[in-house]
C-alpha cells in the first residue's frame, strides 16, 4: 500500500493504493491517527485501492469516529467496485460519505 497526502490548512486529501489489509491498515491509521486533531475535512480517495479487508474497515471507522467527534467531515471517494461491495455488505455504506 502507498499513499499519498496532501495537507491545505484544515484539510487533508489522500491517495490510497493497494490492498489496505491486517499488513496495511497500521500503516495507515499511524499515519494520520496524530494528524487529525485540527482537521476539518479529511478526504480517503480509494480510485485506485484494490482490497480492504476487516482491519481496514476498522481504521477507516476510527477515521470516521474520529471525525465525527470533533464535528469534521470524513469522506470516501471513488471507490472500485469491489470496494463499494465490502462498504454494502457490512454496512459501512449507510453511514460514511461516499462518492462514486
Amino acid at each position: 500500500m502507498t499513499i499519498e497526502k496532501t495537507i491545505n490548512g484544515d484539510k487533508i486529501e489522500a491517495i490510497i493504493k493497494g490492498r489496505l489489509d491486517t499488513n496495511t491498515a497500521p500503516d495507515l491509521e499511524s499515519e494520520f491517527v496524530d494528524k487529525l486533531q485540527n482537521i476539518k475535512e479529511f478526504i480517503l480517495d480509494l480510485k485506485d485501492l484494490d482490497y480492504i479487508s476487516s482491519a481496514g474497515l476498522r481504521v477507516i471507522l476510527t477515521f470516521h469516529k474520529q471525525m465525527t467527534s470533533q464535528e469534521g467531515k470524513f469522506s470516501i471517494l471513488n471507490p472500485k467496485d469491489e470496494v463499494m461491495e465490502i462498504f454494502d455488505m457490512t454496512g459501512f455504506s449507510t453511514f460514511l460519505d461516499i462518492k462514486e
